[in-house]
């Protein structure tokens, strides 16, 4: 009786596609001679050529007695048999790696499922996947799976992504100049932004490349729309706005760490006092009850009247001077027209910080959930620490809320900012993507990272990502890291990374069914809209 059950079931799975060319029952083309682990080697039998002929990187099925095991296949080769009496003979051999299996419940409903209940046994026959299967596998669009792509081996099937595993999980997109990339990485938020209409994006964009992409879904933020006040900025990171890598100013920066919390105490004392001036020019930092890194408002005018009436009380003249030069520095930032998104309002207090929250952060999103933050605009100099300040704030803000307001902070040029080399970039940077990449989770701040130069990203944030897509790499540092980072049976498949063709992938983890090489799906006005940008920031 199980038997037959079986046997209903096994039909099911094997039932021609309706929807193929020429629907027909699958023909076994091997069978399994050996198992090892999860790896599978398969006789394969004598065939004609056509579409359905086994090579590299396609999908196998072995029929048990209750499923189709899948198995991809990494290698196939002539092996040389044990000589007899006679010649030599030969046989054609695949390896494969087994990922999953298609079942058929007792209502006849397929499903694939990761991993396998039982192994095949020696002698099982083995089939190429029919396109019925590869749909099973791939499933359809849904209210959590968007249609991204093509399977590049089969035009015909769709491939989707799992949207709650991508987005929750973090995720890399990978792969040199010029493949594709930018405009992958368009379709895939698009995508993101029609199922998950509550999450919340935000977009470093180093280049200005995607302030068109999104339509009236994205809000722009440039230096000249930016609120983004000094004080905002804890202590290393003012200090790299003022400094930068200069030497020779450790005694400016040890007055700065002593005067900023007396500058901020000073501010709240303004402000209960109903905006008198500085009350409170006598007390000691370590009484004012704030550190240089509290996020507490304070003013320029109180900054600059510590110090002037420091210097005031000093006698030696190579002191003032040192008080002298770091007034001058800071009122050389307060009035330069390139910074006025730090320092305009300086001396009134500024915005305070849930406007600023809700400005980046889009709370209510008002319709535009997503915020792209061009960087191209502004300073060179202070780049960094307006991307160390963002992350940051992604990450309390997360924290703060509880997760109320899920992020997904998205940051282009990954390798820019989270070097793997700590000699290279901004060290507060690195450490504020570290944080979200290692705990953002736990407060609804997810990562997604992309970049040209995976070798170059702190491996231990790329080890955080569960979904990878892989463009063409040509560096053989970028492929052993992808190699390191993914698993055997994916492993396997990185040698074709090379040969990738424009906007052609390999997606693996969490975010698919099964380890894929795909073709993104076309958006011609989102590749017209990228393009225009890049042309319009060269004329600039």
């Amino acid at each position: 009786m199980g038997q037959a059950v079986n046997n209903r079931l096994m039909d099911r799975i094997l039932a021609p596609d309706p929807n193929a060319v020429r629907p027909a029952r699958p023909e076994p083309i091997g069978r399994v001679v050996g198992i090892s682990g999860s790896q599978a080697t398969v006789e394969l039998a004598p065939r004609a050529s056509g579409d359905d002929q086994p090579t590299v990187g396609k999908f196998m099925g072995l029929k048990t007695n209750k499923a189709v095991i899948i198995g991809l296949i990494t290698n196939i080769a002539e092996e040389t048999l044990a000589a007899g009496t006679g010649a030599q003979s030969y046989r054609k051999a695949a390896r494969l790696d087994l990922i999953g299996e298609i079942r058929a419940n007792e209502k006849a409903e397929l499903s694939f499922q990761r991993g396998f209940s039982e192994y095949p046994n020696i002698g099982d026959a083995t089939i190429m996947l029919t396109d019925g299967m590869l749909r099973v596998v791939y499933g359809a669009a849904d209210a959590n799976r968007a249609h991204i792509g093509q399977l590049q081996q089969n035009p015909g099937i769709n491939v989707h992504i799992d949207i709650d595993h991508l987005t929750s999980r973090h995720f890399a997109v990978l792969g040199a100049t010029g493949v594709g990339k930018s405009s992958g990485v368009a379709v895939v938020l698009r995508k993101i932004l029609d199922s998950r209409p509550n999450l919340r994006i935000f977009l470093i964009d180093p280049h200005n490349e995607y302030g068109n992409c999104f339509g009236d879904k994205a809000q722009v933020l440039t230096p000249r729309n930016l609120r983004l006040p000094f004080w905002l900025f804890n202590f290393e990171e003012i200090v790299d706005v003022l400094f930068g890598e200069r030497s020779g100013v450790v005694d400016e920066i040890e007055i700065l760490s002593e005067l900023i919390p007396l500058a901020k105490g000073a501010y709240l004392q303004y402000r209960a006092g109903g905006g008198d001036r500085m009350i409170s020019r006598k007390r000691d930092s370590r009484d004012s009850g704030f550190t240089a890194d509290t996020p507490v408002p304070y003013r320029i005018e109180d900054l600059v009247g510590l110090l002037d009436e420091r210097m005031g009380k000093l006698e030696n003249r190579s002191s003032r001077m040192i008080y002298h030069k770091l007034i001058s520095r800071i009122q050389t930032f307060r009035n330069n027209p390139r910074y006025g998104f730090m320092f305009e309002n300086a001396n009134i207090g500024g915005d305070t910080m849930a406007e600023i929250l809700c400005q980046l952060f889009r709370l209510p999103p008002q319709g535009k959930p997503m915020t792209v933050m061009g960087l191209a605009g502004f300073p060179a100099e202070v780049v960094d620490s307006v991307v160390s300040v963002l992350c940051r704030m992604a990450f309390d803000f997360g924290l703060w809320s509880d997760g109320v307001a899920p992020l997904l902070f998205v940051c282009e040029e990954a390798h820019r900012y989270a070097s793997a080399d700590r000699n290279v970039g901004f060290g507060p940077t690195r450490r504020a993507i570290s944080r979200i990449a290692k705990e953002g989770r736990k407060y609804g701040v997810y990562l997604g990272l992309i970049s040209q130069r995976p070798a170059e990203i702190d491996a231990t944030i790329l080890s955080q990502c569960s979904t990878l897509f892989v463009m063409r790499l040509s560096n053989d540092r970028d492929q052993e890291l992808i190699r390191s980072a993914v698993s055997e049976a994916a492993a396997n498949l990185l040698s074709f990374i090379p040969s990738l063709g424009i906007r052609e992938a390999f997606t693996f983890g969490a975010g698919v069914a099964l380890p894929t090489c795909m073709r993104d799906r076309p958006l011609a006005q989102c590749q017209h809209e990228l393009s225009h940008e890049r042309d319009r920031c060269r004329r600039l």
